[in-house]
């Protein structure tokens, strides 16, 4: 076995036999700062939502998890500290593009709008203020840059390099999976603007997802109980952190020495807030 990726969250290792295992850390990244200071369970949220989600869309499209119970892994995994936050997958061909579905008018896509710009080939007749729904979800490819910053870039981009049937299955697949996933939070008080989905191929060429799924990491949650069109809505992932980050000129600086116990702990119950509503439902 050795350790195939040590990302931002996640250590990924690689069992040599076609699987491999996926530990979620505690750690938080902002402004492209791992920060110093662990997020507490946040791990174990990330992955709870990931793998609810999992099994929520697997009628949609296939999926990478084969396990999440630790008695799966090898003997390494199998002790207290990787409980609840490790799981066991399939390993993929992965495809080089993060798959991003916005349902919101926000962020980006908004500041070209209000220039009357189009957004990555995406052009609205509507007249939307931000934060306003969509009439109809939209795809929004980047490139998986090896080094340094990802790239957008238009549906008709990716489906020119991956092929029009692929690409073609991705879309259907991604806009099919946040339709299912919006509805189900959006019963339980949270609303998904936007997030960003991973695929893969298997051994068959079948396509797969894999990574993580609709976690506050990869997602702009919304809690729906304070949502206003025409603002910047309350949001259920680490912008407490950014904004104390920003709020003590911190913002990007790789020498920070300790987040405060209780901006971690604010942070951390926002986390599991999320999870209770997702899940527990």
């Amino acid at each position: 076995m050795k350790k195939y990726a040590s990302g931002k969250v996640r250590e990924v290792y690689d069992l040599e036999d076609g699987r491999m295992v996926i530990v979620t850390t505690d750690r938080l990244s902002a402004f492209d700062v791992i920060l110093p200071t662990l997020i507490t369970d946040k791990g174990k949220v990330l992955n709870a939502l990931s793998n609810f989600w999992f099994e929520y869309t697997k009628d949609i499209v296939k999926n990478h998890m084969i396990s999440s119970d630790l008695k799966d892994m090898p003997a390494e995994f199998q002790k207290p500290e990787y409980e609840g936050r490790t799981i066991l997958v399939k390993k993929l061909k992965m495809i080089p593009y993060e798959v991003i579905v916005r349902g919101y008018m926000f962020g980006s896509m908004y500041e070209a709008y209000k220039k009357g710009e189009p957004f990555l080939g995406h052009s609205f007749d509507k007249e939307y203020k931000q934060a306003e729904k969509l009439e109809e979800p939209i795809v929004t490819p980047s490139t998986k840059a090896a080094e340094g910053h990802d790239i957008n870039v238009t549906l008709d981009y990716m489906k020119k390099d991956l092929g029009e049937e692929l690409g073609t299955k991705i879309e259907k697949a991604a806009l099919a999976v946040y339709k299912k996933c919006y509805e189900h939070a959006y019963k339980n008080g949270i609303i998904i603007a936007d997030t960003k989905f991973e695929f893969g191929l298997d051994e068959n060429g079948q396509l797969v997802l894999g990574d993580e799924v609709l976690t506050p990491d990869s997602s702009r949650f919304w809690d729906l109980s304070k949502y206003e069109v025409g603002g910047s809505p309350a949001s259920y992932d680490k912008q407490f952190v950014r904004d104390w980050l920003k709020a003590n000129n911190l913002a990007g600086d790789p020498n920070i020495k300790e987040i405060p116990a209780d901006v971690v702990a604010q942070t951390s119950a926002i986390y599991k807030e999320c999870e209770a509503k997702i899940c527990h439902k």
